[in-house]
């Protein structure tokens, strides 16, 4: 069971340049660290993403920690590669990496 979760998430994330796993939708945030998430990639002009919301997937809450061995949500991904999550992303928002990493 707990591989049909994962090929279903590296699928989502391999298939789609950018994945959030959030709280809640990029139009209501259920937690500040999701809707900090969302504010940067929206600063960034990305707004077309893959939003996941884990709170209506249980499954997916559980198992998309173990997939990146990352104990808490939200989680970015671009390109198919784990990013971080708000704490992380706030501080390559502000470096300008996230940006780059965005365009490149």
């Amino acid at each position: 069971m707990t591989t049909d979760i994962q090929k279903r998430i590296r699928e989502q994330v391999t298939t789609h340049p950018v994945v959030l796993y959030m709280k809640g939708t990029p139009k209501f945030p259920q937690c500040g660290f999701s809707a900090n998430a969302v504010r940067i990639l929206s600063t960034l002009g990305v707004n077309e993403f893959l939003a996941v919301d884990v709170l209506a997937d249980p499954e997916i809450r559980q198992n998309i920690k173990d997939y990146a061995n990352w104990p808490t949500i939200p989680q970015l991904y671009i390109k198919g590669e784990f990013v971080g999550g708000s704490d992380i992303m706030s501080e390559m928002f502000q470096s300008g990496e996230l940006k780059q990493l965005l365009e490149g």
